[in-house]
């Protein structure tokens, strides 16, 4: 594993527990880790989590407005950059976040270098189109070098200017390097199973996956894991349309294993989704609806398909064309759980993270 001898800062919005993984790991690649990070807002709904090796001092989080308009302010950035002291800081490239501007500038006045890690920077519409990119291309200029979440991500980075050799990429994951593959026994098309993992709100469609799977001529058996808002229209839905799915409620960690075990296909319709790593890493192939770019890599002609998220049509079409050769499925299988024992993963993303500070940090 590369190291980084010196002392690291890294500031987030919120610290879910998905993330907490991957910060232990880098931690344990620096000589030591702090990390600053507040709560988010009730209505994301997200899980926070502890770090047992980074040191963790919780932000205070001031939010403001909401949707489009949305600013947070953490209080005490400056002061916490004193008391940590970093030698290098690892910030998220978002300019809604009110403090990183006065960060960045703290760093670099005392010559200290200052990293940006984000989704990337797509094109922007509207009558203020114009204005708005100047000023993130002015926001950018003032890190030494970027994290990017994605290929997609990086090509936008260096669309707006910022010098490509200073643009890493780093695949978004929360699952580390699987072992052993699972070995599954053949199956036939009548017996497949389909699983979905994930929060039931309605972005993730599952109402569509519903639908789609009463289009299936075999009648594949339908698991659904986890719990939400949407659950009790979702299990009713169930009742008219597709009778057979089965409702798991929330699954967590060890938990998840028999369901990934006993599945052929995983299937995730709508957006987000942290489940597809952990699928692939069971050696299953994927159906995801496209998103911020990080499917993009993840998820490719060998092991899976994407498809728009509103388009129940394309939804229908390729869990017919999955379901049809079994075989195909396996091998699919077996390229999804190389691709995340090889390619993306926590330890990835940790090397990544410390070659741009090992970059950042040379004379």
């Amino acid at each position: 594993m590369k190291n980084f001898p010196h002392r690291l800062g890294l500031q987030q919005r919120v610290l879910p527990s998905y993330r907490v993984p991957f910060f232990d790991l880098l931690a344990q690649s620096c000589e030591s880790m702090g990390l600053f990070a507040g709560q988010a807002r009730p209505v994301e709904m997200i899980a926070g989590g502890k770090p047992q090796i980074a040191s963790y001092h919780e932000a205070k989080n001031i939010h403001l407005f909401s949707g489009a308009f949305y600013l947070c302010h953490q209080q005490n950035f400056i002061q916490w950059l004193e008391e940590w002291n970093p030698h290098t800081l690892i910030v998220e490239a978002n300019p809604r976040y009110l403090g990183t501007s006065s960060a960045v500038n703290w760093m670099h006045t005392r010559g200290r270098k200052v990293i940006g890690w984000g989704l990337g920077s797509p094109p922007l519409a509207g009558p203020l189109a114009g204005f708005r990119q100047k000023s993130r291309i002015s926001f950018l200029s003032k890190f030494d070098a970027l994290l990017a979440y994605s290929q997609r991500g990086a090509d936008e980075y260096a669309a707006l200017g910022f010098p490509r050799e200073k643009i890493f990429v780093a695949h978004n994951s929360v699952s580390p390097k699987p072992e052993q593959i699972l070995d599954r026994k053949p199956q036939t098309v009548d017996r497949a199973t389909i699983l979905f993992v994930g929060r039931l709100q309605a972005r993730k469609r599952v109402d569509s996956l519903l639908h789609a799977c009463a289009e299936m001529e075999s009648k594949p058996r339908l698991i659904i894991v986890g719990d939400g808002p949407e659950r009790a229209a979702l299990e009713s839905l169930a009742r008219d349309v597709y009778p057979a799915a089965e409702f798991a409620g929330a699954r967590h960690g060890m938990e998840l294993k028999p369901y990934f075990a006993e599945s052929d296909l995983f299937v995730l319709p709508g957006t987000g989704g942290l489940a597809v790593q952990e699928a692939m890493s069971y050696g299953l192939p994927v159906i995801v609806a496209k998103g911020d770019g990080t499917q993009d890599d993840l998820v490719r002609d060998g092991n899976g398909w994407q498809i728009q998220p509103e388009d129940y049509g394309a939804l229908v079409a390729t869990m017919k064309n999955a379901l049809s050769d079994m075989a195909r499925l396996r091998k699919m299988g077996e390229e999804s759980f190389r691709i995340v024992s090889e390619e993306i993963n926590i330890q990835k993303m940790v090397e990544v993270f410390v070659d741009a500070l090992n970059s950042v940090d040379r004379p």
